[in-house]
This record gives structure tokens, sequence and C-alpha cells, in this order.
């Protein structure tokens, strides 16, 4: 049994986490996971309104009596969404778990739920910004490496790197995040330092969730070269699938000067959530991992965190005994 300050902190069986995923992250999926005995989220924004996301969270209660959590992503926009009445939906709903990621307005929110006692992940991509996270109170932090899908942010930094330069100096748990598919990832994190791993782009390919076959075939036959870095010269970098509407993206930065109005239409969130409707993989701009190199096959999700978990067992308890018997045996 692989236990950790994280499975202790929040109390699951297994230190493998499903983190928010816009449009993925739904009462079906996060189940599936807690069910498994991992840990996790529905995406708050994903329901318009706070209303729905009331109705998602009892759907996911009806589905599960184990733990899952409620992702809020906070960045400050035109037309921003009233994060307070998703933040209290959350509260009022007893959940006790969140995933936040984004700006330091997220701190209000932060109040809030510390008032509630609802435990916080914190999701960062560097170590400082973590470091700025546990002063702030947050109980967990995710660290996003450079191979995450979504936004990796600036540093460019590879999770063999990011990991143990935060577990140096972190003293609450982490996740680790981006890159992680298998056991030999989630072996690898709790060597480097983290607590357990987050996987986002590996739960997208399971049949639990929601999202068309084609976008899970798709992710299969694509290897770790089939993502695209936009928003590169607007300093806002996001990992998405490589396809049709990504490459003119990239090749619309690369002439230079482009401005956001540029490529707003190519985009539009809800051109992506139309393509992702209609099983059309060159449709619009969605958020995959170089991960996508390591996926091979669309298991339940049980099947998936049962194999994970085996997976890692086997290579402390054989692989990594072994080796260190056969040393012993040959240093005698």
């Amino acid at each position: 049994m692989l236990k950790t300050r994280f499975t202790e902190a929040f109390g699951i069986e297994y230190p493998i986490a499903q983190g928010g995923m816009q449009w993925v992250g739904k009462a079906h999926l996060v189940a599936a996971v807690a069910n498994a005995g991992a840990l996790g989220f529905l995406t708050a924004l994903t329901q318009p309104s706070p209303e729905e996301l009331a109705n998602e969270i009892q759907r996911t209660k009806d589905l599960t009596d184990k733990p899952f959590g409620v992702n809020l992503t906070v960045f400050p926009t035109i037309n921003a969404p009233d994060y307070n009445a998703y933040a209290n939906v959350i509260i009022d709903a007893g959940i006790k778990i969140v995933e936040t990621a984004g700006t330091p307005a997220v701190a209000e929110q932060w109040a809030m739920f510390k008032a509630a006692g609802v435990k916080i992940i914190h999701k960062c991509t560097s170590v400082r910004h973590a470091l700025s996270a546990e002063r702030k109170g947050v109980d967990a932090i995710s660290i996003d490496g450079f191979e995450c899908a979504g936004h990796p942010g600036e540093d460019d930094i590879p999770g063999l790197i990011l990991i143990p330069a935060a577990a140096n100096k972190l003293k609450i748990p982490m996740l680790a995040s981006g890159g992680f598919a298998d056991g030999r990832g989630l072996v690898a994190a709790l060597a480097l330092g983290a607590d357990g791993i987050n996987m986002g782009t590996r739960f997208c390919v399971t049949q639990e969730a929601q999202i068309a076959e084609s976008f899970k075939q798709q992710m299969v036959e694509n290897d770790e070269r089939a993502t695209n870095l936009i928003f590169r010269t607007m300093h806002n970098t996001a990992r998405v699938m490589k396809n049709a509407v990504s490459d003119e993206v990239v090749k619309i930065e690369r002439a230079g000067g482009a401005q956001f109005s540029d490529i707003q239409h190519l985009v539009a969130g809800k051109r992506g959530q139309d393509a992702m409707q209609a099983g059309d993989t060159d449709g619009g701009i969605w958020s995959a991992g170089m991960v996508q190199g390591l996926i091979d096959d669309v298991p339940t999700v049980k099947q998936l965190v049962d194999r994970i978990v085996a997976e890692a067992e086997d290579i402390i308890e054989s692989r990594l005994q072994s080796m260190i018997a056969r040393y012993a045996e040959a240093a005698e």
C-alpha cells in the first residue's frame, strides 16, 4: 500500500489526483476517480452558473461516498464570473477539498475556504509561487512542470528539475503534475520528493471521460511531439494538442507582432467546445500534454488507477529492491 503525506492529509487510498479540466471534470469521471481510490476534482467553471455547479456536486455525491473536490481557477477577465458565488456553492455543499489555480486574486476565495475548514491544493508552475502560496496558508501544492497540458508558466522548467527543487523548499505536501501516466511516473515523482501525482491528459483518455471518442483515439495515436505552445509571444503560454488550428496560431505568432485579436477567432472557447462536442479534433484548440506519447489505450478509470498502483508497487518491491540486493551481494 502506497501511503504518503498526501493520502494521509486528504483521506484517500492512493497518491493520485485527477486535476480540474475544463469541459472534462464532470460528475461521471470524478466519481469514478473517487471510487477507484484516487482524488478527483469537478471543474467549477465548466458549469455555466453556480447553481449548475451545485447540481453537478449533487450528481457526484449520488455516484460516490468517497472524498472528491472542486477546482476553481481564478483569472482576471473583462467578463469575470462571480468567483465568490462559486466558492459559496462549494462551501455550502460541504466540499472539504478544493484545487485552486490562477492569479493572486484567488486569495479572496482562499480566505473563504479556510474559514469554512476547506483544504486547499494550489497549482503552481514555479518554486517561488509555490512558496508564496505556502506562506499564505494553503494545505498542499500541485507543481506543474513544463511538460504539462494547459499553462506551464513562462520559466520552461521541466519536472525532473522543478519537482525536487520545490521539494527542497516546501514543507507542505506536494503533488507532481505534468507528464504522468503510469506507475513508472508515480515512482519517479515519489523519488524526486513529491507526495503523489496529478494527471489530466491521462484521465481524459478513459472510458468515463465524457468527451468524443475521436479525441481519445487521437491522443492514443499521438506521440510526445503532438503538442503546440501557443500564446508564447503574449507571455501566457499554453500547451495544446497539435492540430490544424493550433498550427495556424503558431504560424501567426511566429510571423511577428501578433495581437490577441489576430488569433481570437481560432482560440475562442466556444469554438473549442463546439468542436469537442462534434468530435472534430481539428476544429479548435484542446489542452493536451506531451504525455500523449505514453498513452496507448482507453481503460476504465479503475483499470487505470489499479494498473498504476500495481506497477509502482512492483517497481519498488521487485526491481529497485533487487538492484539493492544485487549491489549488496556484489559488495560482499
